[in-house]
């Protein structure tokens, strides 16, 4: 018999969710890696979108890398992207809604991306919105999307069953981990077509086409 799901957490991915910073993290990238010589274009940046720096690294370059270089362009790429966002970022379509009306309904939220601390740090702090979420889980250091392993930190920090989470991604990476994880997804198309996240449990094409009525329905 299957379990039934009982809606009680949000677990919001950031970039490409809440904050639109694809072009961001596509010219920090671009810039730390030419710095090495690396070759690295839209293509590629939009494939690893989702995925961790390590994960995103060892498929750019192709191969397992060197720690201290994983480090090197990691680090340049973090200094890059957090020194351009100043000033430049707001939340995507639907956001600042679905924040009050989760907080509204007494569902505990909480923030799972891929990014590391200082970056969900500085996302937060600028867009002023740290108070909606009880928990923040960093992929960084994790196995990367699409392992579940930050969705499972998240529901675990928040002290919910992952069945009974909402995850609201726009990777390919993000809906394969949030599926991984049991957990219902809503997947929005900032990044990727729909034909791309069809794992998805629900498909807008951003938050402010979404429903109490089309949440409900996805723990009936």
């Amino acid at each position: 018999m299957t379990q039934k799901r009982t809606l009680q957490a949000v677990l919001w991915d950031m970039d490409g969710v809440i904050v639109d910073t694809y072009e961001g993290h596509f010219v920090s990238w671009k810039q730390a890696l030419d710095e090495v010589g690396q070759s690295y274009d839209e293509d590629t940046f939009r494939h690893t979108f989702g995925m961790n720096n390590r994960l995103i690294m060892a498929t750019v370059f192709g191969r397992e890398l060197e720690e201290d270089l994983i480090q090197k362009v990691s680090d340049r790429k973090e200094e890059i992207f957090r020194r351009d966002i100043k000033g430049k970022v707001q939340m995507l379509p639907g956001v600042p809604q679905w924040l009050d009306q989760f907080k509204d309904m007494n569902l505990k939220q909480a923030v799972a991306s891929s990014a590391p601390q200082a970056n969900i740090d500085a996302l937060l702090t600028e867009l002023k919105i740290r108070d909606y979420f009880q928990a923040e889980a960093e992929g960084a250091t994790l196995k990367g999307k699409p392992d579940p392993a930050v969705f499972l930190l998240a529901a675990k920090l928040l002290g919910v069953d992952p069945i009974n989470c909402l995850v609201i991604e726009d990777s390919i990476a993000g809906v394969q981990a949030a599926k991984s994880a049991s957990c219902q997804c809503v997947a929005v198309l900032t990044t990727n077509p729909a034909s791309s996240l069809t794992l998805a449990d629900l498909i807008v094409k951003d938050l402010s086409c979404l429903t109490i009525e089309l949440v409900n329905a996805l723990f009936d």
